[in-house]
């Protein structure tokens, strides 16, 4: 075993310190919610803004969110948003990665600009809801799903890993008479399989976490994403509240529900996030490295 130098122990222990810091900053802001959401309201709000355990210990705020019938029909619609708009999302940028990173297409160069284009320069609010209202998707589930089917950054990712890929494999299988459907179905997409990963977490966080769109399009109480249902949660707590306690009393326990809404719209992506997880940190290099 190497002997290490004094600079390298130096180094390694700053290394620590700055890794321990990093790790508390990032991990105490989830510990405060956690927290707080369990805490009682009144001891919560009248004590110190540090918060290093619950401060007593009430459920209430978690039945309040919860007995909400409304709460249910968010989950089952966002569920459905997720998956059937992950699975969109993948479908169509796996596609156009393997068509884009295809050696000799005409007129690639001036495609990849144009989408490239997009990450800079987009057409803003009202431009992009007019089109979805002339699309007539007003009010739709695919109004959710459809606008942002394909995500430029995610597409670059695939495209670079795709590059990647030595271009032996697929003269391989056109030897063996594979034509270019055959060659994306069962040599390309069993090679990136942590490339996929990686971008369906992002599409799938990014429909779970979506709440402008529904905001905009969405005007049927029935078809809203649970980020629109906790936000109607919370306004309805904070009417409730104000009718029974006082001022300072209602302010405490909106605060509270507020925790307990971050919780219950984060626990379900933080549950599917180790099941994958061993494919994240792959798939990022390589997807962005090679190509």
């Amino acid at each position: 075993m190497l002997k290490r130098t004094k600079g390298e122990k130096i180094f390694a222990v700053f290394n620590t310190l700055f890794l321990t810091g990093m790790l508390i900053a990032t991990l105490y802001p989830c510990l405060y919610v956690l927290f707080a959401s369990i805490s009682d309201p009144v001891e919560l709000y009248s004590g110190s803004k540090i918060l290093l355990c619950p401060r007593g210990f009430n459920l209430t705020n978690y039945a309040h969110v919860l007995k909400n019938s409304m709460l249910w029909i968010g989950y089952r619609n966002t569920i459905f948003y997720t998956v059937a708009g992950t699975l969109l999302n993948v479908s169509l940028t796996i596609v156009a990665a393997y068509c884009l990173s295809r050696r000799g297409l005409p007129g690639k160069n001036f495609i990849l600009m144009a989408i490239v284009f997009t990450m800079y320069f987009s057409g803003g609010m009202i431009p992009t809801y007019l089109v979805v209202k002339n699309l007539h998707l007003l009010d739709k589930f695919a109004a959710l799903i459809l606008p942002g089917a394909i995500n430029t950054s995610n597409f670059i990712i695939m495209l670079s890993f795709f590059r990647g890929l030595p271009g032996e494999l697929e003269e391989a299988a056109k030897i063996d008479g594979a034509n270019n459907y055959l060659i994306l179905i069962q040599v390309m997409i069993p090679l990136s399989k942590a490339c996929i990963a990686v971008i369906a977490l992002y599409y799938a966080v990014e429909h779970w976490n979506s709440y402008m769109p529904g905001l905009l399009y969405i005007n049927n109480m029935r078809k809203y994403p649970l980020q629109l249902v906790l936000r109607e949660i919370l306004l309805e707590g904070s009417a409730q509240q104000n009718g029974v306690v006082s001022i300072d009393d209602a302010d405490a326990v909106a605060e509270t529900i507020k925790y307990a809404t971050m919780v219950v719209s984060t626990v379900p992506m933080l549950c599917v996030y180790p099941f994958i997880q061993r494919y994240f940190v792959k798939g990022v290099m390589i997807g962005a490295i090679k190509g």
